[in-house]
């Protein structure tokens, strides 16, 4: 959902469940989530995005001015990096203890590769039940310029980095591949296969394509 708020406009995934109350995140790495009951109305969820509208327009831009900041990784115990939306400090994620920097960086990675095949086999399963499709396999690489792809074999392939992103935005990646497994082509019908699943992936595309530089090692 996109929202007017002043002279810019906010992107926001929405969430409905069975919740009492409304709620908005920002995730670090710059994705708003609101969270409402079930039944509200826009007009609600747009009204409260613009009662904090302010507030939420600062932590964009401070994320924005972090990211864009010129630094290298640091790869100690309190460097802080990306997994599923969130920053965690390196050694919340992997053991750190007696380790050289050159085994730091093998191991996060391999930590990114094992926890992107976790979590894509989980949402994988969620998804292919819906589409009432199912992938031959599907492999987790190392890319530069794709997050996902689909094969006429229908094999699927995701970038490991996607473990840097938040669920959501993840969930979409997978929705797109295992669409294409019923249309190989970005046409009318490929598109409305993925808005059958995910109504507001146009906002998941904007993210990647905004902050998709940031999840990196």
């Amino acid at each position: 959902m996109k929202i007017q708020v002043g002279q810019q406009q906010i992107e926001c995934h929405v969430e409905y469940g069975p919740r009492k109350k409304l709620s908005i995140h920002v995730h670090p790495s710059g994705l708003i989530t609101v969270r409402a009951p079930n039944r509200t109305s826009d007009e609600m969820v747009i009204n409260a995005v613009r009662q904090h509208g302010s507030k939420i327009l600062k932590q964009l831009q401070a994320i924005e001015a972090e990211r864009t900041a010129p630094k290298v990784k640091a790869y100690e115990d309190e460097g802080k990096f990306l997994h599923l939306g969130q920053y965690y400090s390196l050694h919340e994620l992997i053991e750190t203890d007696g380790r050289s920097e050159e085994e730091l960086q093998r191991d996060l990675k391999k930590f990114y590769f094992a926890s992107c095949k976790k979590v894509i086999g989980e949402r994988i399963r969620i998804y292919q039940k819906q589409l009432k499709v199912m992938p031959r396999s599907f492999l987790i690489e190392e890319s530069q310029t794709k997050w996902g792809s689909c094969s006429s074999a229908k094999h699927l392939t995701f970038n490991y980095r996607l473990a840097m992103a938040p669920i959501e935005v993840i969930d979409y990646v997978v929705i797109h591949e295992l669409c294409h497994l019923l249309h190989m082509n970005h046409d009318r019908s490929f598109w409305r296969c993925v808005g059958s699943v995910m109504k507001d992936y146009k906002a998941k595309e904007a993210f990647l394509a905004k902050y998709g530089h940031a999840m990196t090692l």
